[in-house]
């Protein structure tokens, strides 16, 4: 069966406020939606990892030439909407089972109940990537560059 990557970043979804302003018991209904979701996953064999990042402010990002040297920058950065706060590896029968499960991450609930809305990007594990000139074109072109389609309707 094929494995998809679901992605979860710091991206508000229709609430902006932060996490820290919310009512601890709206914080707790948000841990338990995760916590029964990937229970759930686990007990149909669905789930097959699960991490959870250290927020954007104690990252590290790392640049090298290969020749001249490192240099590291901490944290914090000021843009960090995008950077990943988490994923799953799901291992489902078929895509629209990873954007089914995509979907239900997204309705975690916010403050007050409300389910956030939050993006969830969903990207296939590869079994095998490039591995030469010729591979990494095909790959660039079909996956990278290529037609990627827009939305999807939901149902």
């Amino acid at each position: 069966m094929p494995k998809y990557l679901l992605i979860v970043d710091f991206q508000a979804g229709a609430d902006p406020t932060p996490m820290d302003r919310w009512d601890p018991a709206d914080v707790q209904a948000h841990l338990d939606h995760y916590g029964a979701l990937n229970d759930e996953l686990r007990r149909s064999g669905e789930l097959a990892g699960l991490v959870v990042l250290d927020g954007p402010d104690v990252a590290h990002v790392v640049r090298s030439d290969g020749r001249s040297g490192t240099t590291v920058t901490e944290g914090p950065f000021t843009e960090f909407s995008e950077w990943v706060a988490g994923f799953q590896v799901v291992d489902v029968a078929s895509l629209d089972r990873a954007l089914e499960i995509a979907a239900r991450v997204s309705a975690v609930p916010g403050r007050g109940g409300v389910p956030t809305g939050q993006p969830v990007q969903v990207r296939r594990v590869l079994d095998d990537g490039p591995s030469d000139a010729a591979s990494m074109a095909t790959w660039l072109r079909d996956t990278a560059g290529g037609d990627r389609g827009g939305e999807r309707p939901n149902g």
